[in-house]
């Protein structure tokens, strides 16, 4: 492909971000155009915000691409969650419950109007989508992908006296950061939760027994951190597909989470690690106390992950998933 033939106009502080770039950075003439979130406030400054001499195809989520759409280039759209669905009213704040139920939801069937292509990261976000939408087009799943290379387990297994639950992601109701401190209490005294501030997170987290508190972390050291922790934990309410999941199997690790959306599309309950019902905080406790007695099991649920990962989950294979989509547009 030529140099900038397709372009990503994309927020950033998000998984949504990462793939795009990660894309821009395996095809050539993809170009990611990363906006900074506080423009959504103001998004006919989004119109005129990408560079479109020589755009052949834009691609984009379906939140605010109307406002990169022109008339003679086709978009595709993806579909990296979904919350405009009165499920989720529950953990949105009063404004964006306002928001999701008027202009974004108008300016995503806009958007889906005008599409060329539509995808989702999950089965379920597609299902999803396409009831709450009433999509009538067919929605194509390309599942996330990592790096495998950059992902791997750690080379030791050294047992330390702490055990170390890992919880990545923005301090939000949607990623479950409000149970954190109730499933900490319940944790044996040797277990600790170290938790991560997020791109996006405002109000930080205050650290309690069981709980502690590593910032933010840069994308580049999150292989690091994945390779000095025992378990994956992810009280999350809705996931269009995990990437902080998938990399914690990439590196080996059991992952415990909610039981909801796509998550049992990532996690085989009882082979890579258990799911839970959502904010049963004695069952998300239960089962790290579970294996925090059971290091072979651990290692067990580990190996099954990556091999899942290496299966189903690579990076390669989202690339040529997505190249096939954009040759066949542009074909």
């Amino acid at each position: 492909m030529k140099k900038h033939q397709i372009l990503s106009p994309i927020a950033t502080g998000n998984g949504a971000y990462i793939v795009h770039k990660t894309l821009g950075t395996e095809i050539p003439g993809y170009n990611v155009a990363g906006y900074n979130p506080s423009w959504t406030f103001f998004p006919f400054v989004l119109r005129g915000f990408a560079p479109i001499k020589y755009t052949r195809l834009i691609h984009t989520s379906p939140d605010y691409a109307i406002f990169s759409h022109r008339k003679k280039i086709p978009t595709i759209l993806t579909f990296h969650n979904y919350v405009l669905d009165p499920w989720m009213r529950s953990y949105s704040s009063s404004l964006q419950r306002i928001h999701y139920a008027t202009d974004l939801r108008l300016w995503s069937k806009m958007a889906i109007r005008r599409a060329h292509t539509i995808t989702a990261v999950s089965n379920f976000t597609a299902r999803l989508a396409k009831k709450d939408l009433n999509i009538h087009h067919p929605i194509r799943v390309i599942y996330n992908g990592i790096d495998t290379a950059r992902f791997i387990p750690a080379r030791s297994n050294t047992p330390r006296k702490e055990l170390r639950v890992f919880f990545s992601g923005n301090l939000t109701r949607r990623k479950g950061a409000h149970w954190l401190h109730a499933i900490g209490k319940r944790l044996k005294k040797d277990v600790t939760i170290y938790f991560t501030q997020g791109l996006r997170t405002k109000k930080p987290l205050q650290t309690a027994k069981g709980l502690k508190a590593i910032g933010t972390i840069p994308f580049e050291q999150m292989a690091d951190r994945y390779r000095e922790m025992d378990i994956l934990l992810l009280p999350t309410v809705r996931e269009g597909l995990s990437l902080s999941v998938l990399e914690g199997m990439a590196c080996g690790l059991p992952v415990i989470a909610s039981d909801c959306s796509s998550l049992p599309e990532q996690i085989d309950h009882g082979k890579g690690g258990f799911l839970c019902p959502i904010g049963n905080v004695d069952s998300f406790a239960e089962k790290i106390n579970l294996l925090a007695n059971a290091p072979n099991l651990r290692r067990e649920m580990g190996e099954y992950n990556r091999a899942k990962v290496e299966k189903m989950f690579t990076l390669k294979r989202m690339v040529n998933e997505y190249k096939d989509l954009f040759e066949e547009v542009l074909g």
